[in-house]
């Protein structure tokens, strides 16, 4: 039975509840015997190669409850690709340290980091456990039903498609048109999720656009005038990473990451958005608006699902919970029981599986013309973003 200190750290992007997660982590390792203090890296792994660790146990009961509501990244975070040439310096730390659970709350390129490290710790016969925790707004992590941050920016995203759709309406003797772009790369979970904002058919949203499906120019402006001519206006909504068949994105991002990722919001690029923005005005001559909330998606604490955050914390906990018992190599994973009412039970999944797979919206939540969802989206989605406020109508009856 291993005994020593825990270390956990945080990487990629923020959610809005990432700290659910930390303060799982932490609140955890305070009640196990096995582990002798809680550190925490300070930059993710980048920061821990450069021993910039803080003891958490220092830290107040009452300060790390409130990480359960506090958005971004407490921690701080990085985008770090490890070299093999860190290995051996990764290793002088955990030992310097006597570390010997190591937790990190990430996406795929954080689960790949925790699985390379804890295979090389069994090379260089050092004991510790590696346990991965799943956070990514674009809920495409393999081995999960849904990634904790998906519903709180799912959540973001139908508020704000909604509230945008209602003044775009109000507004169409100004404008005509409005683009909203939400974050993804590749995924289109977090653009499926605006359709939660549609209660009646005249609601935005009224197309939308998917990475799992080629963009057709064409067919998409002819989509914009049948909107515009049945309701007087028209609502897109476009995931970052929309390609054309060829695979060219129709954004005009160039620069990538260190995981050679595309950064759909980095300078030197024109977003997916601004690009349909100016094919609509330039065929049709309207004036419209585009707009890309960027990490607003992933950090705003006002619009939090309750469910997100109680999965979180709960995904923090079972880490710790897990790692105590020796098991490693593995991401707690969320398994869904029922939907209606929502259930669900805590899993694993190998890291070395999640780590090189990702988890495109299957083709039964795509809508067969690929340019909006289907009920078995809507039902898979409605439990995770929750209950989306009202907004009354008028009846607008003329005046006799």
């Amino acid at each position: 039975m291993l005994k020593g200190n825990a270390v956990v750290g945080q990487g990629g992007g923020p959610t809005a509840v990432i700290n659910a997660s930390l303060c799982g982590v932490i609140e955890a390792c305070r009640e196990q015997s096995q582990v002798t203090r809680c550190l925490g890296m300070r930059f993710g792994i980048e920061g821990f190669l450069e021993d910039r660790l803080i003891d958490l146990d220092a830290e107040t009961p009452e300060t790390i409850a409130g990480l359960k509501t506090t958005p971004s990244s407490a921690l701080g975070s990085c985008r770090y690709k490890l070299q093999d040439s860190d290995f051996p310096r990764l290793l002088e730390v955990l030992r310097r340290h006597d570390i010997r659970f190591f937790f990190y709350i990430g996406g795929n390129d954080t689960m790949d980091t925790i699985h390379r490290l804890e295979a090389y710790c069994r090379t260089q016969g050092y004991a510790m456990v590696g346990v991965g925790i799943p956070k990514t707004v674009d809920n495409d992590l393999f081995g999960t039903d849904h990634t904790p941050g998906f519903g709180s920016a799912a959540h973001y995203v139908a508020i704000s498609v909604k509230q945008a759709g209602i003044l775009a309406r109000d507004m169409q003797r100004v404008d005509q048109f409005v683009v909203f772009q939400t974050v993804g790369r590749s995924a289109g979970w977090l653009a499926a999720a605006s359709a939660l904002a549609k209660s009646a058919e005249e609601d935005a949203p009224h197309i939308i656009l998917l990475p799992e499906r080629p963009f057709d120019r064409d067919r998409f402006l002819a989509d914009v005038k049948r909107a515009h001519e049945r309701y007087g206006w028209c609502s897109v909504v476009c995931g970052e990473g929309i390609t054309y068949p060829d695979g060219t994105p129709v954004s005009a991002a160039t620069v990538t990451d260190r995981f050679s990722n595309v950064e759909f919001g980095a300078m030197g690029g024109t977003s997916a958005a601004m690009m349909l923005h100016r094919m609509i005005s330039n065929e049709f001559g309207w004036r419209g608006e585009f707009q890309v909330c960027e990490s607003l998606q992933m950090c705003a604490a006002d619009r939090v699902s309750d469910t997100d955050r109680e999965e979180a914390y709960a995904c923090g906990r079972r880490a710790v919970e897990l790692a105590v018992q020796g098991v490693s190599g593995k991401m707690v994973s969320i398994r869904r029981t029922a939907s209606d009412p929502y259930q669900y039970t805590l899993d694993t999944a190998e890291l070395s599986e999640v780590a090189v797979r990702a988890k495109p919206m299957p083709d039964e939540f795509i809508h067969p013309d690929g340019r909006f969802v289907t009920e078995a989206f809507l039902q898979y989605a409605r439990p995770l973003v929750g209950p989306l406020p009202d907004y009354i109508r008028l009846a607008g009856k003329p005046v006799a």
